[in-house]
């Protein structure tokens, strides 16, 4: 058989074991294990032992000691309710405005992003605390499922990052290092933020019925400087547990796997803290790290699996030829690799996409002159999107799982859509203005 032919079968077998429901990590190793053997003759042993090699490789990168504290840390900050005391300080603040608590949810959700990085806790804790004030104060039911999955979202994007952690594990690269990656994502992260916070306040203030003000009496008699204080007290912890984990990664005096620890330990304080240390708090953030870090790492080996498998029977320069080959423009190429990408995330999990694509798109992107760094970070940028376009957007199922009941998936659906549009604006900015990926890894790495 043809590798043309291969590589297509290979991708079309991949979709087809995905639709059909089957778990993730398990299809990605038995369809490279299927035409693994079909690409060397049913050479079993040379197989299986490329297999081991990769499994064994992924286990020894030390970069990845990190998810599992990351993932520690978020269960820990979700159980000790850091964000229902900034939630409530700025429902004080902010919802006198014109949709004013929904720009309370995306203040929130950007300082959880910062902590966590984990999609589910963001979306399912500002789901259960907000979306009953923001229906009580009569915000729309689109505008209100918007706000809190696509604000919620931030957390795979803003540092530190699951998925960050993974790519840098993935490539390799100098330049896409776990620290290059979070410095070049700190800008993407805060320019989604602030394009969800223009449009939630211009939209607003020109039909105030998507997102009415609260009364002044709820909002209470509080002084300018009383306002200040509430909303500087809720801040200070989780703006000390950023600096701890990214101020030391930027200032080169932590790894992120060590940043990861410090993250942990000071998630542990907080909820200390807060008084919400309790024995099954800890027993079931523990356990949920055990699950998550457990698939995270099977969707890893599965990954590097179908990866592995597919560029060695030569898929890799098959899809090369045809992008670099056929003689499109190099920013045509960076539009259908970023297409793809977009069009996967309507059916596939990030982790998966991210393991398939970026062995093969990444030699493209430096065959084509671009910088590794902004070509990841559009790739990451990209895959947020994948927790909110239809119709299997994890994000959306968070958000159904707690709304309620009269809540239907096409209030969701309908919700979501500006704010996808806005992510590919953000996209776009990004490819117009590299530096805003670029400078600050410059600043503090040199790269």
């Amino acid at each position: 058989m043809s590798v043309e032919f291969l590589t297509v079968a290979m991708f079309v077998s991949l979709i087809a074991a995905i639709i059909f429901g089957h778990p993730l990590a398990y299809t990605l190793a038995a369809v490279a294990t299927l035409f693994g053997l079909l690409d060397n003759g049913f050479n079993v042993s040379a197989l299986f032992d490329m297999f081991a090699n990769n499994a064994w490789g992924v286990m020894e990168n030390y970069v990845l000691v990190a998810i599992p504290l990351f993932i520690l840390m978020a269960q820990l900050l979700d159980r000790s309710k850091v964000s229902d005391k900034l939630f409530e300080a700025l429902y004080v603040v902010l919802g006198s405005i014109k949709g004013g608590l929904g720009l309370a949810v995306v203040v929130v959700c950007t300082v959880f992003a910062a902590t966590t990085g984990i999609i589910g806790a963001s979306v399912v804790a500002m789901g259960l605390l907000a979306t009953p004030a923001l229906l009580r104060k009569n915000y729309q039911k689109e505008m209100t499922s918007g706000i809190i999955c696509a604000a919620g979202t931030l957390g795979i994007l803003i540092p530190p990052s699951i998925m960050m952690v993974v790519y840098g594990g993935l490539t390799g690269l100098k330049e896409t290092t776990v620290g290059n990656l979070f410095a070049g994502a700190i800008f993407p992260g805060m320019l989604l933020a602030g394009l969800y916070f223009a449009y939630i306040f211009i939209r607003c203030n020109i039909n105030p019925e998507l997102g009415p003000p609260i009364s002044k009496e709820e909002a209470g008699s509080y002084t300018a400087a009383q306002k200040w204080g509430m909303t500087l007290k809720s801040l200070v912890p989780p703006l000390a547990l950023i600096l701890a984990v990214m101020g030391t990664i930027l200032g080169g005096v932590a790894t992120p796997t060590e940043a990861a620890g410090m993250g942990a330990s000071g998630s542990l304080i907080l909820a200390l803290a807060n008084r919400k240390l309790t024995w099954p708090v800890f027993r079931d953030s523990c356990f949920a790290t055990l699950k998550t870090t457990s698939m995270v790492m099977m969707l890893f080996i599965g990954g590097k699996f179908f990866s592995s498998v597919f560029l060695s029977m030569g898929g890799g320069d098959v899809v090369a030829d045809v992008l670099i080959g056929s003689g499109m423009n190099r920013w045509l190429v960076l539009l259908i690799m970023m297409g793809i990408v977009f069009l996967m995330g309507m059916f596939i999990d990030w982790a998966a996409i991210l393991l398939v694509t970026v062995p093969i798109f990444m030699p493209i992107a430096m065959e084509l002159d671009f910088n590794p760094l902004w070509f990841s970070i559009l790739m990451c940028v990209n895959l947020q999107t994948s927790f909110l376009t239809p119709p299997f957007g994890y994000a959306l199922f968070y958000f159904k799982g707690v709304a309620p009941p009269e809540y239907t998936m096409m209030h969701i659906y309908r919700g979501i859509m500006p704010f996808v549009l806005l992510q590919l604006v953000g996209l776009a900015i990004l490819v117009l203005f590299p530096g805003l990926i670029t400078w600050l890894p410059a600043l503090f790495f040199g790269n």
